[in-house]
Order: structure tokens, then C-alpha cells, then sequence
């Protein structure tokens, strides 16, 4: 079984351009500009843009106040932590939590994606 998550955006360029500039996320050759699947490793985000979902669907934000990706953290596992923070806050990406050594043994820090996804990059052991 692999994991694959749909994660429904306002911009979906702006979001491609944070997963893949950020986070290094790989995006297709061929791009279908309605959805997008990015990946890293045996990670997939399906990226879809929210106002292109039927009024009907039940995660159709319906823009009064509601908070995308409410409820929901999305833990990504790395190799090279260290590395990995230092590239996003080299690029000037907005840090939620800093790195910081974890009382279970793990490292991790902190960041949300444009669209308010939020996200704990952590370190793999």
C-alpha cells in the first residue's frame, strides 16, 4: 500500500512552484493544469485547484473563513534533515517551527504551504 495525497489549492501554479522550489518535489513532464501530481521518493501529492471541485463535493471550501488543511499534518520523513532546513531557509521560506531535536529522538521543523497546509518535515530515525 503507498499513500497518496490530494491536496486541493487556490493557485495550483503557486503551489507546484512551492513543492518543487522548496521542497524539491518532482513535477511531471506533461503537465495537466487541472491536477497536478508532484513527488519525492515514494511521496505523491495530487494537486488539484479547489474552485475547479463541484459545489456538491464535500471538501469544497466554500470561502467563509474556512481554514484549508484544518485538522490535518501532513509528516514528511527525510534523510538529510539538516541539509533539508538549511536549503528552505536559505531560500527565505517562512519557518513555523525551527529545526529542533524532539524528546522521542527526532528532529524536525516546521512550515505551512501557501495554502495553509500545515507541514513537520522530520528526520527519518
Amino acid at each position: 500500500m503507498k499513500l497518496r495525497l490530494e491536496l486541493f489549492v487556490d493557485n495550483i501554479e503557486k503551489s507546484v512552484e512551492f513543492y518543487s522550489d522548496i521542497l524539491e518535489f518532482n513535477i511531471p513532464k506533461e503537465i495537466n493544469k487541472g491536477y497536478i501530481p508532484v513527488s519525492n521518493g515514494e511521496v505523491v501529492l495530487g494537486l488539484g485547484e479547489m474552485k475547479k471541485l463541484p459545489d456538491h463535493h464535500p471538501i469544497k471550501n466554500t470561502g467563509f473563513d474556512q481554514q484549508m488543511g484544518l485538522g490535518v499534518e501532513i509528516v514528511l520523513e527525510v534523510e538529510d534533515i539538516e541539509n533539508i532546513y538549511n536549503k528552505v531557509v536559505a531560500k527565505g521560506y517562512p519557518i513555523q517551527t525551527e529545526l529542533t531535536q524532539r524528546h522521542w529522538g527526532m528532529a524536525d521543523f516546521r512550515i505551512m504551504d501557501p495554502d495553509g497546509y500545515y507541514l513537520r518535515i522530520t528526520s527519518s530515525d
